[in-house]
């Protein structure tokens, strides 16, 4: 039995792998057509888009391990029968469930991965891109330069005239309107300093001018800072459990977590389907075996990403059981029924 065991099991990595990673590469591929798109609002190092590309690795793995399980555990089992050795082994006495115990423990290890991964790796890598684009997003909004138009640096209208080599801007022009009075600054040269989102907008060599109802206020300067915090909306949390069942937790955000704990159950759920799709008799049913797999993931795809509007938790238990019931019917009456 072990010997079988063994047997399966290397056939199985072996199937997987062939078809992980063709996966996993189509859906990168994806997933960085999609990043590229940033670039169009904030600039991006190749750096910066390999911190992205690895932010988004456990979503990649989250959706195309399930998949890759299903296929490569019912190729198996149709391998072996397009081979004729499940005849074999059925001769010898040894039952399908007996091979479905064997798949059991990678399909239970592969289902505890899934849940570690969305539940414990999701929120870290989802809230670290938030925050990394928009801190991007926060930063490209004072990418300044010399225009006939003016420029907002936080509260300040900015009037850029020209704009230098050594990053740099000369006859530089702020004004700043309230209820009670009016400032209007000038100066000779200005810079740009960045200190982790603080920016700072060092003025030289310039004239301010304040005026309200009641006074006229006008000073000269050699150096003037004038401070403004980037208002970049970063995501805070500090452990999954907050992150997940916060008072302020979004309905998405509850409805995708109930979502997710069926979509990582899905290699241990679906074994039985997995025998009576990949189990066949290959002059009868060789042709059907691929349209079943296609119908089988869109199935219960369609069922846990579908109803994601209406599930509670209580519905959970309750699509797994019947799940479970309805392949084992299945699973009884086109494999244990014949072999």
């Amino acid at each position: 039995m072990n010997i079988l065991q063994k047997y399966v099991r290397e056939s199985l990595s072996v199937i997987f792998l062939s078809i992980f990673l063709p996966l996993f590469s189509i859906a990168s591929i994806v997933f960085l057509i999609k990043l590229a798109t940033y670039t169009a609002i904030i600039q991006l190092s190749i750096w910066e888009m390999a911190k992205l590309f690895f932010f988004i690795v456990p979503e990649l793995l989250f959706y195309t391990l399930p998949l890759s399980f299903f296929i490569a555990a019912t190729l198996t089992l149709f391998k072996l029968s397009n081979d004729n050795e499940i005849v074999v082994l059925f001769a010898l006495g040894i039952k399908p469930i007996e091979i479905l115990k064997t798949m059991f423990k990678p399909a239970l290890f592969l289902s505890i991965i899934l849940i570690f991964n969305f539940f414990i790796l999701f929120p870290h890598a989802k809230v670290l891109s938030k925050n990394f684009i928009s801190y991007k997003k926060s930063e490209a909004k004072f990418n300044l330069s010399a225009s006939e138009f003016g420029h907002r640096f936080g509260e300040w209208l900015l009037y850029i005239g020209t704009e230098n080599s050594d990053e740099t801007y000369s006859d530089v022009i702020l004004f700043n309107k309230n209820q009670e009075e009016e400032v209007l600054i000038g100066a000779k040269k200005a810079q740009i300093i960045n200190n982790d989102g603080i920016l700072r907008l060092k003025l030289t060599s310039g004239e301010g001018y304040s005026y309200s109802k009641e006074k006229f206020t006008q000073i000269d300067f050699k150096i003037m800072f004038i401070n403004d915090t980037m208002q970049t909306s970063l995501i805070k949390y500090k452990t999954p459990m907050e992150y997940w069942f916060s008072k302020i937790a979004s309905k998405k955000k509850n409805k995708m977590l109930m979502t997710n704990i069926l979509l990582s159950l899905f290699p241990i759920l679906s074994l039985f389907l997995v025998a009576s799709i990949g189990i066949v008799h290959v002059r009868h049913q060789k042709g059907k075996v691929y349209l079943f797999i296609f119908l089988a993931v869109l199935v219960y795809h369609s069922i846990a990403l579908g109803l994601s509007s209406t599930l509670t938790p209580f519905t959970i238990p309750i699509l797994i059981i019947s799940w479970l019931v309805t392949t084992y019917i299945i699973y009884k009456k086109y494999i244990v029924s014949k072999f």
